[in-house]
């Protein structure tokens, strides 16, 4: 569960990490994309490569709204994967009911000042 996101941080079920992170349903773990233009297919390795099969990936852009990446959509629907896209705070709060609802879902989250 993302309890709280800002001041360029996120607590995730008790832990804070500085920085973007990658919630996973078993591990959540520091990301090193902190602005949307570097994010990429190879930079969501860790949720390609999770030990639980992702269904749904919500990514958190930033703080305001903007396009997702050309092709990005695509690539991740050939590993079986629905991408969602919204801003960081939104993506924290829909990740959060999914998780409670019991799916498998993960969440790419940038940082927020």
């Amino acid at each position: 569960m993302v309890q709280s996101y800002g001041d360029g941080r996120f607590r995730v079920s008790g832990t804070v990490y500085p920085g973007s992170v990658i919630v996973l349903p078993e591990r959540t773990e520091s990301w090193n994309v902190d602005d949307i233009s570097k994010l990429t297919l190879d930079s969501l390795a860790p949720i390609l490569e999770a030990d639980q099969a992702i269904d749904v990936l919500f990514v958190g852009c930033g703080a305001k709204f903007v396009d997702e990446p050309a092709g990005l959509r695509v690539a991740l629907k050939e590993h079986g994967i629905i991408l969602e896209w919204m801003d960081t705070g939104a993506a924290c709060r829909t990740l959060n009911v999914l998780v409670m609802d019991g799916r498998s879902a993960a969440a790419a989250l940038i940082a927020v000042p």
